[in-house]
């Protein structure tokens, strides 16, 4: 058995999604300042974060898509983690859109599937901002059909950016499907055999938040 992390580090200054502040990383009590709490030789460090929901690797929830739908803190753990996960392997894609094709043959009910297609490589550079790879509305209605438990990619969004309609989001979101987007290292996972975890805080009114998502690979 082993762990593999597919999430990227949160560090200040960074960009996750053009448009959206980067998060700020300071300390709130520093070492040097705890000093004159404790006793001497004793300190400690108290970190501060501001950052948006949709920083890093992140799951969507209902509510991020809907103002009825369910919030991180009411989704089920079982929805989240130690799910049964498959890799469906789209580097080799025609084109920026993923259609359904990719998943034929594929036994996906209750799984997380999770979109291979190597964006991740572009990650904190210009070119992840552009030209992302996306499931069409046609993947995610198959996906909806087929009653997946999470649906995941390595990508900038799991729809097309330039789309206002934002179907996958729609669908799946509306189907109670999360959403995991800005994964990484899928090519680290075999193509099933493995248990996904991507759990975020017990956040109440959060449509999103990041997670340290991870797989445990059992052979």
């Amino acid at each position: 058995m082993r762990f593999v992390d597919l999430s990227h580090e949160i560090e200040a200054g960074m960009i996750t999604y053009k448009g959206l502040p980067a998060p700020i990383v300071c300390d709130y009590l520093s070492r040097e300042a705890s000093g004159a709490r404790y006793a001497e030789g004793t300190e400690f460090q108290i970190g501060r974060i501001d950052m948006v929901a949709n920083t890093g690797t992140y799951v969507d929830s209902p509510f991020h898509r809907y103002a009825d739908g369910k919030d991180l803190a009411a989704l089920p753990l079982e929805s989240l983690a130690r799910l049964e996960g498959i890799v469906i392997r789209c580097r080799a894609r025609a084109s920026r859109a993923i259609g359904p094709d990719v998943l034929r043959g594929r036994s996906v009910r209750d799984k997380a599937v999770l979109f291979d297609t190597g964006w991740d490589r572009h990650w904190r550079t210009d070119a992840y901002f552009e030209g992302h790879p996306f499931l069409t509305r046609a993947t995610a209605e198959w996906l909806v059909e087929q009653r997946v438990a999470l649906a995941g990619i390595d990508s900038l969004n799991i729809d097309d950016a330039a789309d206002g309609t934002r179907p996958a989001h729609t669908l799946l979101l509306g189907a109670d499907i999360p959403i995991a987007e800005h994964l990484c290292a899928l090519d680290r996972l075999p193509d099933e055999g493995f248990r996904f975890f991507a759990v975020p805080p017990k956040g109440k009114s959060f449509g999103s938040f990041p997670v340290r998502a991870f797989a445990v690979v059992s052979r």
